[in-house]
């Protein structure tokens, strides 16, 4: 996998090994994504809910965010993202793991006060709508600032209606939500 734009344009970060449930985000739907949130990620704050490889949360941070919180339950998974994190010398200040469901993560930084400006759900596809409950509670529990920008990942043919958010455009193999 590549990064596709900022700092770190054309870096080469490892993903998940042969057989490994992960599905990383495709190239193509990363830079399609960045691409629209280029003018917000200044500064932002990037909540990754699922982070798998963490390659999301890389172009992120390479294209300006000031912060990524990373939340992944996998083990497999968070080892995989500290060797990307440390292969580029990212700064530690720059990212937060959260190891563990996102439905324990998300109480935890409500009650530290982080109010995300941006964010990425990419739930497991087969069980998707993992993401439809992970972004309420991002919702209810104002993890995601007013306004907040979200690329949601979804299985081919599906669509949704979330109570609380706006779909703002359609991405390729995603759609892009804005919390009201």
């Amino acid at each position: 996998m590549r990064i596709t734009g900022g700092a770190w344009r054309s870096r080469t970060v490892a993903g998940p090994p042969r057989g490994a449930p992960l599905r990383p985000t495709p190239d193509a739907l990363r830079e399609q994504a960045f691409g629209v949130l280029s003018p917000h990620l200044a500064g932002a704050v990037f909540l990754d809910l699922f982070a798998g490889t963490g390659a999301v949360s890389l172009e992120a941070l390479s294209r300006g965010a000031a912060l990524a919180v990373l939340c992944e339950q996998a083990r497999t998974a968070q080892e995989l993202i500290r060797r990307n994190f440390a292969g580029l010398g990212v700064p530690p200040e720059a990212w937060e793991l959260h190891p563990g469901p996102v439905a324990r993560s998300l109480p935890r930084l409500a009650a530290r006060g982080l109010r995300a400006t941006l964010a990425w759900c990419d739930p497991p596809f087969a069980d998707w709508e993992a993401g439809l409950d992970a972004l309420a509670l991002a919702a209810s529990t104002s993890v995601l600032a007013a306004g907040a920008l979200v690329v949601l990942e979804l299985p081919p043919k599906r669509t949704v209606a979330l109570a609380g958010f706006e779909t703002a455009r359609p991405l390729r193999g995603a759609v892009l939500l804005r919390k009201e």
